[in-house]
């Protein structure tokens, strides 16, 4: 029996309003010295380390908006029957750097949902796509999440 309702699945590829940030300087710098780079185009703030977009882009919420592990609860999904949220993996394709001064668009799509059986229990999968292209159009990068619920 499935614990995913035809309801649920139609989610399937709804998106999230696109997003514009600005890579700036000293939020580049920032980022760098709080991750440890060593690279000095990272630590000048000319160029971003491979993974500034996430924290670029994370929604910025109130405590009441976000879960005990301190996660914020995705608008992209459901109300789903599961409550544990585990990482599953991402992989990300990058197609440019981020530079000081790039204005970019990201965009979040719900681009899987589905249900797998497993030793203790049913478990959920979700794919989340997020699109980050430049103000022009330009890819810069793509990133596919995948989460496992319990």
């Amino acid at each position: 029996m499935s614990h995913l309702t035809p309801d649920m699945l139609a989610q399937i590829g709804r998106s999230r309003t696109p997003v514009m940030e600005l890579a700036t300087r000293r939020e580049i710098r920032k980022y760098s010295i709080a991750t440890r780079q060593r690279v000095a185009k990272y630590l000048d703030g000319t160029e971003a380390p491979p993974l500034f977009y996430v924290a670029l882009f994370w929604d910025v919420v109130s405590l009441d908006r976000m879960t005990p592990d301190g996660l914020t609860i995705d608008p992209l999904l459901p109300e789903l029957p599961f409550r544990r949220v585990m990482a599953g993996g991402i992989k990300t394709r990058y197609f440019q750097p981020i530079r000081c001064g790039d204005y970019l668009v990201a965009q979040r799509t719900l681009t899987d949902l589905y249900e797998k059986e497993g030793k203790s229990g049913p478990l959920g999968f979700y794919e989340v796509t997020l699109d980050v292209k430049t103000d022009t159009g330009a890819p810069v990068l793509v990133e596919k999440a995948t989460r496992i619920l319990r």
